[in-house]
């Protein structure tokens, strides 16, 4: 029977939603606390990751500051690793993690890693799926039985923003591991302390991708217990 003012298929987001709001909180603490922790090499981020990048024969890949907190990413298109002001100049664990994490990115790109080829591949449906997917279920699920049809190419759409969150996780961890050989080999940060506290800073930002990953998946969970619904 479906219920059009109560929904309880909501109930299953709020362990996804506990998890985002626990995630949020840990990185942004986490992240604050280790950019108060200076690395002994005394490198900036830029510097980390300028140095990586021609160490792995990607001198052709710039490094750029880009507004904003926690705004640090690498863009394939483009092919640049792009850091916020506090990772950019700054000169801390947080710093020199999230940089050579970012570094890692473009070296994935670089040897062609599977899942972040998968993933980039999935990404033009998954964005047009994620815009597409609700309202077209929804308007379906309004329509009753002859709306079927528009319910289940929702449900389609919103099954590859699905996938590509869940390779997003394989390429997110490989960045980070990457990230934490390179700076403990190459010396830009001490064993012990210093590779364990940039480990903190990179396993809490992971949360954050765990916790898109749950959601995802227990919001495809729900629209196909509504679609359920619609045909008792």
């Amino acid at each position: 029977m479906f219920f059009p003012f109560f929904d309880p298929t909501y109930m299953l987001l709020f362990p996804a939603i506990i998890l985002a709001i626990y995630a949020q909180m840990k990185v942004s603490s986490t992240f604050q606390r280790y950019l108060r922790v200076s690395a002994s090499s005394g490198l900036t981020g830029a510097q980390v990751a300028r140095d990586l990048l021609n160490k792995n024969n990607l001198s052709d890949i710039p490094v750029e500051i880009t507004p904003g907190n926690l705004t640090d990413h690498y863009d394939p298109r483009q092919r640049v690793v792009r850091l916020s002001p506090q990772v950019y100049h700054g000169r801390s664990l947080a710093a020199l993690g999230v940089a050579a994490h970012e570094t890692g990115h473009a070296l994935q790109h670089a040897q062609e890693y599977v899942p972040l080829n998968i993933r980039s591949a999935l990404f033009p449906v998954a964005n047009f799926g994620y815009q597409l997917a609700f309202p077209l279920f929804f308007i379906g699920l309004l329509f009753g039985r002859g709306g079927t049809f528009l319910m289940d190419l929702g449900i389609l759409l919103f099954t590859f923003a699905v996938l590509f969150q869940v390779f997003t996780l394989p390429v997110e961890f490989n960045a980070s591991s990457r990230a934490l050989n390179m700076l403990e080999t190459e010396g830009y940060l001490m064993r012990g302390g210093e590779v364990a506290g940039a480990r903190k800073v990179l396993s809490a930002a992971a949360l954050t991708y765990l916790a898109a990953t749950a959601m995802a998946v227990l919001q495809l969970i729900r629209l196909l217990l509504l679609r359920g619904m619609r045909d008792d």
